[in-house]
């Protein structure tokens, strides 16, 4: 699997990591995110989950989540479908 690479306080994610985790081909990726079909969202974990960050992202009713420490290191990997009447997920 390709590396996520974290710097200067940002996270740069293979489109092939997006593709895979969303079910979609590589070549959709970019297109979709300039479109904002594909958006994506960062949170920083506290308590016993510092130094690591969830990273999701949304298309369509997908999420996928990336749990990775701060050198970039997958932990975890899910996928999960939105909740139809627009709740918030729960992990």
């Amino acid at each position: 699997m390709n590396t996520i690479e974290f710097e200067h306080g940002s996270f740069s994610v293979p489109v092939e990591i997006v593709a895979a985790g969303l079910d979609i081909e590589v070549e959709l990726v970019r297109p979709l995110m300039h479109q904002n079909k594909i958006t994506s969202l960062c949170e920083r974990g506290v308590g016993e989950d510092a130094g690591r960050f969830r990273l999701t992202f949304f298309h369509a009713d997908q999420l996928f989540h990336l749990v990775v420490e701060g050198e970039g290191r997958i932990v975890k990997i899910s996928t999960k479908e939105r909740d139809p009447r627009g709740r918030p997920p729960t992990y």
